[in-house]
């Protein structure tokens, strides 16, 4: 059996985070060269570019300080200004009364007051995200020889098989190319046993002259940069071959050897500034302890800091320090105007200087009994503070202050008292605000913090330093500031005050006052990064997305306070509002925003936004209806005029007072009321044209292209009210052929920046050619000509800006090639469609509150493109003989997706019967609301393949299903008063459909999350009643006691803190409201392993069994005594509900029964009415008796710790930590377990799950490294020894550990009986995964492809897709990997340009068009 491994959704979170100007953009201002909204262009500037990484996935985003939005209270400012009376507002200079009364406005103030510094913002944009065949391991940005020219940052990552990689951003390629690969995996260090269990630590040289990768066995491995050219020329090698290399030979330190011969077990190490050469400090334990032998070893851990020379391979120690804390764990270097380290442990914060001096700051009374080093002694304030510094991290956010973020998140300030340059005492501050769970701490720029967290948002916080004014009697500090669940903190900045400074005031009569000032450290909460951290349990239940049920997927995610529920859905969640059967439109739907006259006025319009009409179309009766409806007064759609014929195109005209209507013969000009202005047939002369089939309408301008490639150009003249034809003649021959075209009003101001005109202009000519109203957006002609070239040109005066014929091939950026206007004929015999033509194009603005342009290209062949527009870079290349006009601007592909398109009119003979048959398939531009302040620019696909096109701000752009068959019609319709309303046809007709509120768009999946302020465990949905029981992980204070029942051990001090153990509790929660009906609470030291919904026979009901809640649990009691366990069913029943709370059916959590065990079960589930538990070492099969109590029927000694159980009608599968899994039946008479067969390798099986066809069946298991490995139950293989064995067949390195998997139905285009299985799996780090199933004719040609791939392409970092995946095996000769294909890998075949595509397809003799078909109808979600 094979199958496909494919990721679904990547990792989620940020571990590892740096920030460095990467792109050009992080050099200059936005306000140059307009990116975003124009509003944003006053004072818009990226500070600098954020990149960040989780596992293998590497995003980069951009940060920008930008105005602050205007608030709606200013808006309703100037309305209500706006309604004052004339001559009653105040002039210039006037004192004003302010609006509370309180007094005059002083004139001299209020005449300075115009140069305020307006507020801003601090925002990220996502730019590039990037799945590697690697786990990143650390990041850092270096400056190297080729950073002197283009003052661009470089970028370093290190990977876990012991590589760095140095990148830098390409403008050519708008995306990261790889400099260099530098690899130490085969390095002697490499080769141990433990080395799987080491992490490679990356460390960058402040002053970037050198970069440390740490490897195991005690060694550090250096890659030394150029800085200058000085340095090239000192090196005694050819210069021919080092001018484009920025970085000399690299080596290995091995610290044992030429350090010092005692650095062993590095815990932590940095580089120093303020060095001539690369300074390293180095923590590390040299003989390790723990607490149980502190009596006999205590204070192990030693500080090392050396100077490294290059050149020479050199060191030189300067400062060692040793009786540090034995659990130190953190360095962080001082700034150089104190010098030396920081160094945190468990229990203190200890600050070294060069000279070997130590201050320490103890938080907790455990430092002093674990340490002998000596703390200053503890005032009154002090004495209480139990502080647990276990996770925490810290970053200096100037010379002397340090704060600390503790692993909930809360960040408390420790200044360093200096007396000169000497620290003589540290003093740590209360708590100063609540933010995320870190995992990464990172400065940003001079006043800006960034705060990582695995298992939640990251957030970005903003310091600033101000001097206040402190009264004499006032405290220190002022209170903690608190941040609720969802980051968002309060809107009183809290303080750190620092020294204060007397300032002597003027004398007020003859007497001198003095104010008091303490430095005070601001911060505020700026932006984040949305995530949910690790997937701990999930469950499909079904969600209602208004009357339609749709799976939804329950992910119980994040940690701690950052813990709750992530939905997930595979369409984008719309629900029905209404059907509205009266406007039909299965041709065409167009929701009009025309502008009604006045009454007793036919010369002046009524200025509403919303839609005030809808303009369908259908093709029967032939030829053809159109008809114009309104609204009525009850809300309901009126037909107000009915035209034979079918519509092409509408839209707004005149300034929105006209309707431009085009059909298939004429385009007509229609008053608001629908009556007939203006009709042009559309004839060559006498004789008719062919039918319009396509067009675009761009108030003043009308494209339309016909059956034969011909197209007409159209302009409105708002004098007369009327439309007439244009001159085309720049364009060539009025014969030429045209695939595509459409308009393209610039609202960015992108364009116009961007467009050179080097065309002579006579002696007072206006300047401004491109706008054809006075301050109206520039618009653009789009054109795409059979030979695959896209023109683009300006209007009103027809001048070529932009030619390119990449588009045909979807080349990955397009630039302008700066030739004339191709020549496009007309051909005979005319010619006929191809494969690769395109068929639609689209150029429009896309995102959330940063707008751009993103070009949509559909091919006939069913490939779908996505280009961002983006400014052409400073270094682009010149052309030769540039084109008089320009425009200064590329594409660059960002997205791409292949679709297996049916064309069932191209099967009929008939012509009419082609044309009922005939799927539109059409880019439609909207603007949707779908909550106040949140505004989506997109566009939709219609057709046989509807999809959304979105693009946010953190997340770029993504591509949703829209949940439909086919759509034929679609428009966005705000008749309603609604901006989040769509018209639709549908295969259920006319609809009128919305977004679902609170679902975010920033991933591949939809999803919507439910904060609960903790975390879950375990999470089942209760098909029966539709509700979900959920165990909820917590902490509670653990005690032990003894046999008379006194406490053992209580702290005998304030600052001592108490130890805390898991407990658990479970929750009934309604889903549709995500309420807790109800719960139960287990012992403070008893938590949930494992929970199941498993059927039990039961005499309550008509067929014997019901659906009850199986429950796991452990119960610690102590280091001295073995734990215990327990097993409960539960049962939910309905009850009457309380009319005070809530109208709605109500339900309840019921104990049936309790069953203690001797040991902790850690599994359970159903087997054919029965329940399964593990119990320690042994298995049991009990039956439920009387509905009170479980009787044992079976039992069976297994391994050592049961992790999994599987069942699949009498089979079962046992996942073990210790002793791999096994395969066991179960038979009823007489009662017995029976193993079939087990694996006899020893090996960590987290998790064990069946997967099958409808004649095949294998075992896949994941383990604690994250390995996939599937076996086949085979009595006929020799090699199994009668069945004895399983036979181990494929494994696959999925590079991270899942502890959950959900089995559901993948329906292929065959559709048997029995459908195959695909296995969704959840990991720690927050990732989806899914494993399918693939036939014999797909394996064998995606195999092909896959192996293609590995060699053809460049994949980003230079990695090796092939040894990412390939799995040690000690016991095989080699690699056992044909059994599992690398979806990861085969999907960047997708996004290949199409040449590419047949040319790697042709190397292996294959079809392209076979082999995309075989993806698509493997990958997608479920």
């Amino acid at each position: 059996m094979h199958a496909l491994h494919q990721e679904i959704l990547p990792a989620s979170g940020v571990e590892f985070a740096t920030s460095l100007k990467l792109l050009p953009s992080a050099l200059q201002d936005l306000s140059a060269s307009p990116i975003a909204n124009i509003r944003h262009e006053l004072a818009a500037r990226v500070l600098c570019n954020v990149v960040v990484a989780r596992s293998n996935l590497l995003r980069i985003f951009e940060v920008r300080e930008e105005p602050a939005p205007v608030s709606t209270h200013a808006d309703d400012e100037r309305e209500r200004k706006g309604k004052t009376r004339r001559g009653t507002e105040a002039v210039e200079g006037e004192v004003e009364m302010d609006e509370q009364g309180e007094g005059f406005v002083n004139i001299a103030k209020s005449a300075t007051q115009k140069s305020f510094k307006q507020s801003t913002v601090t925002k990220f944009y996502f730019v590039r995200e990037h799945r590697l065949h690697g786990t990143v391991t650390g990041l850092e940005g270096v400056r190297t020889t080729a950073s002197l020219e283009d003052k661009l940052d470089r970028l370093l990552i290190s990977f876990k098989d012991a590589k760095i990689a140095l990148l830098e951003w390409s403008d050519t390629a708008h995306d990261l190319i790889t400099v260099s690969i530098h690899t130490y995996e085969r390095a002697p260090q490499l080769l141990s046993l433990d080395s799987p269990l080491f992490r490679a630590d990356l460390r960058a040289d402040p002053y970037s002259r050198c970069a440390a990768l740490s490897l195991p066995k005690h060694a550090i491995a250096i890659l030394p940069f150029y800085q200058t050219q000085v340095e090239l020329d000192v090196m005694e090698q050819d210069q021919s071959q080092l001018r484009d290399v920025p970085y000399s030979p690299s080596f290995i330190l091995d610290l044992p050897t030429q350090v010092e011969e005692n650095i062993r077990n590095v815990i932590d190490f940095v580089f120093l500034p303020g060095f001539n050469n690369p300074t390293i400090a180095i923590l590390f334990q040299t003989q390790q302890t723990w607490t149980g032998r502190l009596r006999e070893s205590k204070d192990t851990v030693r500080l090392i800091i050396f100077t490294l020379d290059i050149m020479t391979q050199n060191s030189t120690i300067i400062t060692s320090v040793d009786g540090l804390p034995h659990d130190a764990f953190s360095l962080l270097p001082c700034s150089t105007a104190l010098g030396g380290v920081v160094i945190i442990t468990s229990n203190s914060v200890i600050y070294v200087d060069q000279s070997s001096r130590r201050v320490g700051l103890q938080v907790n009374g455990w430092a002093t009994r674990i340490s002998d080093l000596a703390y200053p002694t503890l005032n009154e304030e002090d004495v209480s503070r139990k502080l647990i510094l276990e996770g925490c991290r810290s970053i200096m956010v100037d010379d002397k202050t340090v704060f600390l973020v503790l692993r909930d998140g809360t960040v408390y300030p420790v200044e360093l008292v200096a007396d000169g340059r000497a620290v003589s005492k540290l003093i740590i501050s209360p708590a100063l605000a609540q933010t995320t769970i870190p995992t990464v701490v990172k400065r940003i720029d001079e006043d800006h913090l960034f705060i990582g967290s695995t298992v939640g948002p990251s957030i970005l916080l903003k310091t600033a330093h101000v001097e206040q004014e402190v009264e004499e009697d006032q405290g220190p500090t002022s209170g903690p500031a608190v941040v609720t669940e969802d980051i968002v903190m309060d809107d009183d900045d809290d303080d750190i005050y620092g020294d204060s400074k007397m300032e002597a005031e003027p004398t007020t009569n003859g007497v001198t006052h003095t104010k008091k000032t303490k430095t005070v450290i601001h911060l505020s909460l700026r932006d984040y990064l949305p995530a949910y951290g690790p997937i701990s349990s999930m469950t499909f239940s079904l969600a209602m997305n208004g009357e339609k049920p749709v799976p939804e997927l329950v992910a119980a995610t994040g940690a701690g306070s950052l813990g709750g529920f992530t939905l997930f859905q595979r369409d984008l969640p719309i629900r029905r509002k209404r059907k509205i059967l009266t406007i039909s439109g299965s041709r065409g739907i167009w929701s009009l925003p025309i502008r009604q006259p006045l009454r007793n006025n036919n010369t002046s319009y009524a200025g509403q936004d919303n839609d005030t009409l809808i303009l369908s179309t259908d093709i029967n009766p032939s030829p053809g209806s159109s008809r114009i409806a309104t609204r009525s007064m009850n809300r309901d759609i009126s037909i107000k005029t009915r035209t034979p014929g079918l519509t092409i195109g509408a839209g707004p005209f005149f300034q929105r007072t006209a309707i431009l209507h085009v059909m298939t013969n004429a385009i007509r000009v229609l008053e608001p009321d629908g009556s007939e202005r203006q009709t042009i047939p559309d004839k060559d002369g006498n004789m008719p044209r062919p039918k319009i089939r396509a067009c675009s309408i761009s108030d003043p301008f009308v494209l339309v292209v016909r059956e034969d490639d011909s197209i007409g150009l159209f302009i409105g003249e708002s004098e007369r009210g009327k439309i007439r034809r244009k001159d085309m003649s720049p364009m060539g021959d009025k014969s030429s052929k045209y695939l595509a075209g459409c308009f393209f009003a610039d609202s960015t101001g992108l364009f116009e920046a961007q467009f050179e005109n080097q065309t002579p202009t006579p002696a007072g000519a206006a300047t401004s050619t491109i706008q054809a109203v006075s301050g109206a957006k520039s618009q653009w002609l789009l054109l795409v000509r059979p030979q695959g070239v896209l023109e683009i040109w300006t209007l009103p005066k027809l001048w070529l800006a932009f030619s390119t014929s990449a588009i045909a091939s979807l080349q990955p950026v397009l630039t302008d090639t700066h030739e004339p206007p191709s020549l496009s004929l007309a051909q005979d015999p005319p010619r006929k469609p191809q494969e690769l033509d395109v068929e639609q194009i689209l150029l429009a603005p896309v995102g959330e509150s940063s707008i751009v342009p993103y070009l949509c290209v559909f091919l006939r062949s069913g490939h779908l493109a996505i280009y961002e527009v983006a400014v052409l870079g400073p270094g682009a290349e010149e052309h030769p003989t540039p084109r008089q006009t320009t425009l200064k601007i590329k594409f660059a592909k960002i997205a791409s997706k292949a679709f297996e398109i049916q064309r069932p009119e191209e099967n009929e003979k008939s012509h009419i019967l082609a044309e009922q048959k005939k799927i539109s398939r059409m880019f439609i531009p909207f603007v949707t609301s779908p909550a106040p302040g949140v505004t989506y620019s997109g566009v939709f696909f219609t057709g046989d393949r509807p999809h959304w096109i979105l693009s946010t701000d953190k997340g770029g752009v993504q591509v949703y299903p829209s949940g439909h068959n086919v759509v034929h019609a679609f428009t966005p319709c705000s008749l309603w008063e609604s901006k989040n309303d769509f018209l639709m046809y549908t295969e259920e007709g006319p609809v009128l459909v919305e977004w679902v509120p609170d679902f975010q768009f920033d991933a591949v999946l939809p999803m919507r999350s439910v904060p609960r302020g903790r975390a879950y465990s375990s999470v089942v949905f209760d098909p029966s009643t539709s509700l979900i029981v959920a165990a909820s992980s917590l902490q509670a204070r653990f005690t032990s006691f003894d046999e008379d029942g006194n406490r053992m051990w209580e702290p005998d001090a304030p600052n001592i803190p108490e130890p805390n153990a898991d407990c658990s509790a479970l929750e009934l929660i309604a889903p549709d409201i995500w309420v807790t009906m109800d719960g139960f609470e287990f012992a403070t030291n008893e938590y949930i392993n494992d929970m199941a919904i498993v059927t039990l026979e039961t005499a309550a009901t008509e067929t014997g069994t019901r659906d009850f809640i199986a429950v796991g649990t452990t119960i610690d009691r102590g280091e001295d005594l073995a734990v215990k366990g327990a097993t409960y069913i539960f049962e939910i029943a309905e009850v009457v509900p309380d009319s005070a709370v809530s109208q709605r059916r109500w339900y309840k959590l019921r104990l049936r029964c309790r069953d203690d065990a001797k040991g902790p079960v850690t599994a359970v589930c159903g087997l054919n009415d029965y329940l399964v538990s593990s119990m320690g070492q042994k298995i049991f099969v009990r039956a439920f008796d009387s509905d009170e109590r479980l009787v044992g029927v079976a039992f069976m000694d297994v391994g050592v710790y049961v992790t999994s159980l599987r069942t699949l009608k009498n089979l079962l599968l046992i996942g073990d930590a210790v002793k791999s899994v096994s395969f066991v039946a179960f038979q009823e008479d007489p009662y017995k377990l029976v193993l079939l067969s087990k694996d006899t390798n020893r090996v960590c099986v987290t998790s064990a799950d069946f997967l099958f066809t409808e004649n095949d069946l294998c075992i896949v298991t994941g383990d604690e490294e994250g390995i996939v490995r599937v076996y086949e139950y085979n009595p006929q293989d020799p090699d199994s020894r009668d069945g004895r064995h399983l036979l181990l067949q494929t494994e696959f390195h999925g590079q991270r550990e899942y502890r959950t998997a959900v089995l559901v139905a993948h329906r292929t285009k065959e559709d048997p009986p029995i459908p195959q299985s695909r296995l969704l799996t959840g990991s720690t780090d927050g990732s989806l995964a899914s494993l399918t199933i693939l036939d014999e004719t797909a394996v064998k040609r995606l195999g092909l492809l896959q192996g293609q791939l590995m060699r053809s392409i460049q994949n980003t970092a230079a990695l090796n897709p092939k040894a990412f995946r390939i799995v040690r095996n000690d016991y095989v000769s080699k690699p056992l990997t044909k059994g599992i294909l690398d979806g990861n890998l085969i999907g960047q075949y997708e996004s290949l340009p199409i040449n590419r595509q047949i040319e790697v397809t042709q190397q292996i003799g294959m079809d392209r068009g076979k082999v995309l078909r075989d993806w698509i109808e493997v990958r997608g979600s479920w």
